[in-house]
């Protein structure tokens, strides 16, 4: 079992920026994919980015040239730098972790954008 918390969101105005961790609780983040979602309220969780073992990363074409996702394997933690925020895009952000035994989430951080 992994635990993940996300944290660093908060309130920003449109075209700021925020950038939001994933921190796990395992020693042995480097042998997972880690994935970057977004929810707002009445909609569906919608897939953001995805950082592979590798390294190799994945957008969604929403947000693409505008948010990067990284991670940082000796602190067990990944990153989603997002810049020229818009309004549409507050939601709870969530990070989850997956390996062949299963997917694990965290518990979500609001994301507001708004003047």
């Amino acid at each position: 079992q992994v635990r993940l918390v996300e944290s660093g969101g908060g309130l920003v105005q449109p075209g700021g920026s925020l950038r939001l961790s994933c921190a796990a609780s395992t020693s042995n983040f480097k042998l997972y994919e880690v994935g970057w979602y977004r929810q707002a309220p009445g909609d569906q969780r919608e897939w953001v980015a995805t950082i592979a073992k590798t390294g190799f990363t994945v957008y969604a074409d929403s947000v693409k040239g505008r948010f990067t996702i990284s991670r940082d394997n000796a602190k067990n933690t990944a990153y989603l730098q997002m810049n020229s925020l818009k309004p549409e895009e507050s939601a709870v952000y969530y990070c989850n972790a997956r390996d062949p035994e299963g997917i694990y989430w965290g518990q979500g951080t609001q994301v507001t954008v708004s003047s």
